[in-house]
């Protein structure tokens, strides 16, 4: 069991993300990440350990981004460490991915990705999804799309959001058989594995129905 969240909208993301995450952290404490949109870059930081080891490696330093994502993890497919802590990329760094739940069929798509040049950093079956979902991207060059086609091919479990440094001004996202939660507020927007982490900032919340996906503006 992990968390994840996300918020786009006109405020600074990484305090919100943080702060989300707090209300989540009951559902992993091996590692915490997130990845953020500072307009042309995605910026990613995570940390093994709780939580608090994560805002000690940010203490320092000032992320801008309206956009961003982010993940507490409980290690199903990798031991705990920064290279296995979510969020995953692909190779470029242009796709971030945050997952909750479990591909079974992560080792056949990343051997399959293997033969095709994609060289894995992590042992986690979230960066099969991230290469994955690059694998499609590169095909026509519409982030959605290249979703809908990645999840087609998953086996298994999953609630996860994912952003793209060619569209910074969404999020998408999706689950299946896994919660996640859309809050939506006055000009911005958020996702939650579960309602708490969503209340401080808005009160009009929506489950997302099973194999439905959705692009939060």
């Amino acid at each position: 069991m992990c968390g994840i969240v996300g918020y786009v909208g006109n405020k600074q993301a990484t305090p919100i993300l943080i702060d989300s995450l707090k209300k989540l952290e009951y559902r992993g404490y091996d590692s915490a990440g997130i990845a953020v949109l500072d307009g042309e870059n995605i910026l990613v930081r995570k940390a093994k350990g709780a939580l608090k080891m994560l805002e000690q490696r940010i203490a320092n330093e000032t992320i801008k981004g309206t956009l961003g994502i982010g993940h507490t993890r409980w290690a199903t497919h990798g031991e705990p460490s920064d290279i296995n802590a979510h969020p995953q990329t692909n190779i470029s760094g242009t796709i971030a991915v945050v997952h909750n739940g479990i591909i079974e069929n992560y080792a056949k798509l990343k051997e399959w990705l293997q033969s095709e040049g994609v060289v894995f950093r992590s042992q986690t079956d979230t960066e099969v999804i991230a290469h994955l979902i690059n694998y499609y991207y590169e095909e026509d060059s519409d982030i959605f799309q290249a979703v809908l086609a990645a999840l087609s091919r998953l086996e298994g479990s999953y609630a996860l959001a994912v952003i793209c440094s060619d569209y910074p001004d969404r999020i998408i996202c999706a689950r299946k058989e896994c919660p996640l939660v859309v809050g939506l507020g006055n000009g911005e927007n958020f996702i939650a594995s579960d309602v708490p982490a969503l209340l401080e900032h808005t009160r009009e919340v929506h489950f997302l129905d099973q194999n439905e996906a959705a692009v939060l503006y």
